[in-house]
């Protein structure tokens, strides 16, 4: 499995960012089980999702101070990478 993410130390929290299909997001349930899935390949970390709209601007959906510093950031500076797991 590979996934398009970063693991972000900032301000005394470790934490993940996993990008995920805009849908993924449209619901609550839809973004728990994302989250979920994401926690198998991120344990102990707190799991943020982002999704691109159709204009590339990034939305973030996770822990209410993670999502509101990334939103303050430019996505550029999030260190994205892809994960791949057995």
């Amino acid at each position: 499995m590979k996934i398009q993410g970063a693991v972000i130390k900032e301000q005394g929290a470790t934490f993940a960012v996993v990008i995920v299909k805009q849908s993924a997001m449209q619901t609550a349930t839809g973004s728990e089980e994302q989250q979920s899935a994401a926690r198998r390949y991120f344990p102990g970390m707190p799991i943020v999702l982002a999704s691109q709209d159709s204009h590339g601007t990034f939305q973030y959906w996770g822990r209410n101070d993670l999502v509101k510093f990334l939103a303050s950031i430019s996505a550029d500076r999030i260190p994205w990478k892809e994960y791949t797991f057995s």
